[in-house]
């Protein structure tokens, strides 16, 4: 969709602990790609400072964004949606709730098929299952969710073969 990328932000929480593995993994595909990755700590509500982060990363002159999703960038969604909209910075997200608030693509786990099949878990452990006997199971179904209305709003075409594989496609 963005075939002049080269610089691409990442905005992200490193009070989580999961999210410094993801951005050092995404900064080592963006670099085998030869895509610069700049980084935009975003901590809890009481140290963050929103504009100053934003100007940050429209000062950086970023050709994307991408929002590695945890609890904090969840809960202000909409605040990041609309600083990529008004930055006009094409941007994805691993939720597809950052594409119902009207950010472009997002690309993850389908958390409905987590949720019923973490349901199975507990009906086991109701009817006696031990949960160290039960094994760990990996997300086994992705969804691609693309937000056509942002993307003209962006001056992006999104290819054809893109939205046949759409698992949704918001007009």
């Amino acid at each position: 969709m963005v075939p002049s990328l080269t610089r691409v932000g990442v905005l992200w929480n490193p009070a989580t602990h999961y999210t410094p593995l993801l951005v050092r993994e995404t900064a080592q595909v963006a670099s085998a790609m030869g895509v610069q990755l700049q980084s935009f700590e975003m901590r809890g509500p009481e140290n963050f400072n929103f504009e100053r982060t934003f100007e940050a990363a429209a000062l950086s002159q970023i050709d994307a964004l991408i929002t590695v999703d945890d609890y904090l960038t969840f809960a202000y969604r909409t605040r990041i949606v609309d600083f990529a909209a008004m930055s006009r910075l094409p941007a994805i997200h691993g939720l597809r709730e950052f594409v119902d608030a009207g950010g472009l693509v997002a690309y993850g786990t389908d958390r409905r098929d987590l949720f019923r099949r973490s349901a199975t878990y507990v009906h086991r452990i109701f009817k006696g299952a031990s949960p160290a006997d039960l094994p760990v199971e990996q997300p086994t179904k992705f969804e691609l969710v693309i937000n056509v209305k942002t993307a003209k709003a962006l001056g992006l075409t999104i290819p054809p073969s893109l939205l046949l594989r759409a698992d949704h496609v918001i007009e």
